[in-house]
C-alpha cells in the first residue's frame, strides 16, 4: 500500500501559492515605498516658494496692528534674504 503518497501533487502547489504570496507582497510593499518617495519629492519646497503671498500676509498682519514697524521690516528683509 501507498499511503501517504496520494497527496503529493497538492504539496507542489501550495509550495507555489506560498511563492505567490511572497512575490505579491513584495510588490505591494515596492509600490507604497515609490508612491511614498514620489510624493515627497513633488511636494513644493518652501523655501524657494513665491514670497510675493508671503509678503501679502505680512502687510495685512501689519495693517490689522498686530505687527510693530520694527517686526514689520525685519521680516520683510528676512523673506528678501530667503529668495
Amino acid at each position: 500500500m501507498m499511503w501517504g503518497y496520494g497527496n503529493m501533487g497538492w504539496a507542489w502547489g501550495y509550495g507555489l501559492l506560498a511563492l505567490v504570496g511572497i512575490a505579491l507582497l513584495v510588490y505591494v510593499v515596492v509600490r507604497l515605498a515609490s508612491k511614498t518617495s514620489s510624493r515627497n519629492e513633488s511636494a513644493p519646497d518652501l523655501r524657494h516658494a513665491d514670497s510675493s503671498g508671503a509678503k501679502r500676509i505680512l502687510e495685512e498682519r501689519f495693517a490689522r496692528g498686530e505687527l510693530t514697524a520694527e517686526q514689520y521690516r525685519e521680516q520683510l528683509r528676512v523673506l528678501d534674504e530667503s529668495r
